[in-house]
């Protein structure tokens, strides 16, 4: 799949099926590779003698002045290493200046990534991307693939800028804080071929002399006191034995540390490991910062950092009220206890070494073949008496046997008095799989507080169990649906939704008719589920007329694992005079007409009429009679209708026309040609407007996908935009701004 958000052609990105893309820029020649990830071929840049060997793109590629470019690869060579720039042209095609990486640090024959970003410098148009190397002799080969050019590619809902997320622009994102300086520097690091996130440099924390060192980002974000916050970041220790850490550091309105969390990393090796910690926004809290250091440092030694987020902590399961460091064990053990017994709780070790969510699990030791209680901390739990909760975690045997494992929810009231625990559900615990392991239990009276509760039996000496993704929340219908919105679509619900299993949804008429419903990525037929509460909004519901939504789930191998139906619902239109027109892609941009008339339709059809001699008939061969044509007359009642008029038939596209029942057309897909707009009155300051639109009826578009923020929020525009005027000259309307399509 093509890079998103790429300026370079899929053929320049990859490779495939050819070099077309590259040119020669100095002292070397081109080949086709194989061995690409990105499709098999990959850019072979071979040099003519020693000395520095360049390839450029073909084409040069519209840019903005003042506007920051990446630019990234995927390069392999045994002997030499490599750096990628940017060429900035004006338009007349002359060469400005180069924003060039830095060299990475070693040569390596994997595949690595490198890259680089940069402002478009005063008078740039336009761009090219260049490869280089320097190797020794003639006919040396490097390899180059993945090849992107374009806007930033950053994490959504990330508090922090580009610079400060991935270094590619220079250091400053960052400062010292204790015994160290800071560079970037360009180790060989081979990430996957679709993780777009990472670039080519890392921060660099040097220790100035031995003792404890430490950083700190110069961006203070600004945060929601009560709200929970995570941090994360790839870390490369510089040894085994060296203590790294991160930590979420949150200020009051005047600039003091109120609170601070630290998560260190047990690291496996001297790789990059991505490490997380988190920590709710205290009362006073106003901003936040993220510090890294390495504790007891040799003078000289390294601590990398790659990608660095900080966000809102997920929810592992949709409606769980626990925290994250209650559900995740990334930091530690975070609010568990045990309650009763001998039973020991840490954080498994090292990284990577047992998890289901994250890198780390709650490791539950027991010395004894005895029975022991855990618990998370206390958590809100509102709503009232009679309200049915669940309680689940995902767990798994690590050492020794467990007889069973009781699930159960203990609740509190508002004092923090005990009020008991649910009955709960046992589970035989054999094996060393990870079970998922629920719980339901209603609240009591006066209950406002509630924990997860684990009662483990080990039937055997030294036993561990490894404990993960601890969740809990009030059950609600697992399929909603409830017409929304200003009521022209209809909103689906579906909650628990499995993970990476594959979804198809269809919408049911009265007469057992269904239709394929439109996604993000098209119509849904067996889209992968990325969350457990998928919410689908269907904004080509007939109006007027009852239906019901048919779910089907499979596997990833395809195979159906469970079905559900939804309710009934029925989406009203109060005017029987007015209509709706939809972009099916852009639901945004729907309007509601006032019909003055509808179509007189006819149906064209191709025909050819032959004279035969001594007949009196014509021979006519006929074509495929074609679908419907007319002419909707309406009316737009006000400036803002009229505007949003325009813009629904601006892009050209496919549209939806509804009408009730009973007025003599059903729902139908239509192309609009040359649509006249005139006036109903002769004073200037009259509003209504008149509107022939020329009608021919179209097919049900398939692959077009409803457009939408993909997560982005004002988090992310307050991230990448100091005022209100920075956003004038990249976004020509809201819209855009909100889709993130910028100009240039």
């Amino acid at each position: 799949m093509p890079i998103p958000g790429n300026l370079l052609s899929p053929t320049t990105e990859s490779v495939d099926p050819n070099t077309s893309g590259w040119t020669p820029k100095l002292n070397c020649t081109l080949l086709k590779g194989t061995g690409g990830r990105n499709g098999d071929g990959c850019l072979t840049v071979r040099s003519v003698a020693a000395g520095e060997v360049q390839a450029r793109t073909v084409s040069s590629y519209p840019v903005t002045a003042g506007t920051t470019y990446q630019v990234f690869a995927d390069a392999a060579g045994a002997s030499v290493p490599e750096r990628i720039g940017i060429r900035w042209l004006n338009s007349g095609g002359i060469e400005i200046s180069i924003t060039w990486s830095l060299t990475t640090m070693a040569a390596s024959a994997g595949w690595h990534r490198v890259g680089v970003a940069g402002m478009a410098p005063v008078g740039a148009t336009q761009a090219q991307v260049l490869l280089s190397s320097t190797p020794a002799a003639g006919a040396v080969n490097q390899f180059w693939e993945n090849v992107y050019l374009g806007l930033p590619i950053r994490t959504t809902g990330n508090l922090f800028g580009f610079n400060a997320e991935a270094a590619e622009v220079d250091a400053t994102g960052w400062t010292p804080l204790v015994n160290c300086t800071i560079t970037r520097q360009v180790p060989a690091l081979s990430w996957a071929v679709d993780y777009y996130l990472a670039g080519g440099h890392t921060v660099a924390m040097t220790a100035t002399a031995s003792g404890n060192a430490s950083m700190l980002t110069t961006d203070r974000p600004t945060v929601t006191p009560g709200v929970e916050y995570i941090v994360y970041a790839f870390l490369q220790p510089p040894v085994l034995t060296a203590t790294a850490w991160l930590e979420l550091r949150f200020y009051d309105s005047v600039g003091n540390q109120i609170a601070v969390q630290r998560s260190v990393l047990a690291a496996p090796g001297t790789g990059m490991y991505r490490q997380r910690a988190s920590l709710t926004a205290p009362s006073n809290a106003a901003t936040c910062a993220v510090a890294a250091g390495l504790d007891t440092a040799s003078a000289g030694q390294v601590l990398r950092l790659e990608t660095v987020v900080a966000a809102v902590a997920p929810k592992l399961q949709a409606g769980s009220v626990l925290s994250y460091a209650d559900s995740s064990f990334e930091q530690g053990v975070g609010g568990w206890v045990t309650g009763a017994g001998v039973a020991t709780l840490a954080r498994t070790t090292p990284w990577g070494n047992s998890y289901f969510d994250g890198a780390y699990a709650l490791a539950v030791s027991s010395a004894t073949a005895t029975t022991s209680t855990i618990r998370s901390g206390r958590f809100p739990a509102p709503g009232g008496a009679g309200l049915n909760w669940r309680a689940q975690v995902i767990a798994h045997p690590a050492a020794g046997t467990w007889s069973s494992v009781l699930t159960r929810i203990r609740w509190y009231d508002a004092a923090n008095v005990d009020l008991g625990a649910s009955t709960g559900t046992s589970y035989g615990f054999p094996g060393s799989s990870w079970y998922v392991l629920p719980s339901d239990g209603a609240a009591p009276a006066n209950a406002t507080q509630a924990a997860v509760e684990l009662v483990v039996t080990a039937s055997a000496t030294s036993s561990v169990i490894h404990v993960d993704w601890a969740v809990l929340w009030q059950v609600l219908p697992q399929t909603a649906v409830a017409v929304a919105g200003d009521g022209s679509y209809v909103e689906l619900t579906l909650r628990e939704s499995p993970l990476d299993y594959l979804l198809t949804v269809n919408r049911v008429a009265a007469d057992g008719s269904r239709t394929l419903v439109r996604g993000e990525s098209g119509l849904i037929n067996q889209q992968v589920i990325v969350s457990d509460l998928v919410v689908i909004e269907d904004h080509e519901a007939p109006i007027g007329v009852p239906v019901y939504y048919s779910i089907d789930i499979y596997t990833a191998a395809g195979v159906l694992a469970s079905t559900r139906t939804s309710g009934s619902v029925t989406v009203l239109l109060a005017d029987i005079n007015e209509a709706w027109l939809k972009d099916p892609g852009n639901p945004q941009r729907a309007v509601k007409v006032l019909v003055q008339r509808a179509p007189d339709w006819s149906r064209p059809i191709e025909q050819a009429p032959f004279v035969v001699r001594n007949r009196r008939n014509k021979v006519t061969l006929s074509g495929l009679r074609q679908g419907l044509e007319g002419d909707l007359a309406i009316w737009t009642r006000s400036d803002e209708e009229r505007i949003a008029l325009h813009l629904l038939l601006d892009s050209g596209n496919v549209l939806l026309w509804q009408a009730n029942p009973g007025m003599g057309v059903v729902d139908m897909y239509v192309n609009v040609g040359q649509a006249p707009e005139g006036r109903v009155g002769q004073l200037a300051q009259e509003v209504w407007r008149a509107w022939t639109l020329p009608l021919t009826q179209a097919d049900m578009p398939v692959a077009v996908g409803v457009s939408g923020s993909g997560g982005r929020t004002w988090t992310d525009v307050i991230a990448e935009f100091d005022t209100c005027a920075d956003l004038l000259p990249v976004y020509a309307t809201c819209e855009d701004l909100q889709l993130d399509r910028r100009t240039g």
